[in-house]
């Protein structure tokens, strides 16, 4: 069985993914939010 320095190691791995990974999450939503991305193809042509 791991101990519990192993764990506590993976436990902040996980949670520095899982940090890292919502905060790039919520800076593409507040850039669609703000406009600052568009799905559509027109505006990427029209460049």
């Amino acid at each position: 069985m791991a101990d519990r320095a192993g764990l506590k190691f993976v436990g902040y791995i996980f949670a520095s993914v899982t940090l890292v990974v919502m905060l790039t999450t919520g800076m593409v939503v507040k850039g669609y939010a703000d406009r600052g991305y568009s799905l559509e193809a027109e505006t990427i042509a029209s460049r």
